[in-house]
């Protein structure tokens, strides 16, 4: 049988498909493999969340932006807004908390002095105010004011009316309108003290006061 003849015999054919199908055959059993590759990369490199944020015990810088110093006993607690001092970034490098924003809580008597506690947070551009867990850390520092304090030290102080009573049994014959006046933030509290004491011990925030917070639980936007 010639070369030719043979190629045309059903053996021959049955030949070269079985070369076909034995080279084929690695190309056949590697697409598995290739598809569980590109599964692997897909989860690797998937889209990742948009949710944005800062976590817990992170440092935010902030301060008291108020006209007027807060005056209150280490037994009372008193409002008090703070304002974000620079931009704060996520861990992606997202801004998070724009320098400006204000930051809306109290200052709270604890062990040893006074802290700061956030409630909510109005961030830069934006009306709305969000649930914001942070603290400053514990004020320990006090002040005596007495007969021989400075009266102007407290013209504007923010300071409750019951304070001007009892001030006015140490200082006599200031004008404690005045001195009320430049009550910006409002009534804050009262300072407390038995009828005839000559000093009170105070604690004092005074403007541009640096009062850094951290953040209790992670604050994410949305």
């Amino acid at each position: 049988m010639n070369r030719s003849m043979f190629w045309r015999s059903p053996a021959a054919l049955m030949m070269a498909m079985g070369v076909s199908l034995t080279a084929a055959l690695p190309l056949l059993t590697s697409v598995p493999a290739a598809a569980s590759e590109s599964m692997q990369l897909a989860q690797l490199f998937r889209r990742p969340s948009q949710r944005v944020g800062v976590g817990a015990g992170t440092e935010i810088p902030a301060y008291y932006a108020g006209e007027e110093r807060v005056i209150l006993t280490p037994d009372e607690t008193v409002d008090l807004e703070l304002t974000i001092d620079r931009d704060v970034y996520s861990s992606r490098g997202t801004i998070v908390i724009r320098e400006g924003s204000v930051v809306r809580g109290e200052l709270r008597p604890v062990s040893g002095g006074t802290q700061f506690v956030a409630s909510e947070i109005v961030l830069s551009g934006n009306d709305d105010a969000r649930d914001f867990a942070a603290t400053s850390d514990v004020l320990t520092e006090t002040q005596i004011i007495d007969e021989d304090t400075d009266p102007d030290f407290l013209r504007g102080a923010a300071i409750g009316a019951a304070a001007a009573a009892v001030l006015a049994e140490i200082f006599g014959g200031i004008d404690f309108l005045e001195v009320l006046a430049g009550a910006g933030i409002g009534v804050l509290g009262e300072i407390l003290l038995h009828d005839g004491d000559e000093e009170v011990e105070v604690f004092v925030i005074e403007p541009d006061s640096d009062l850094d917070l951290f953040v209790e639980e992670d604050f994410v936007l949305s």
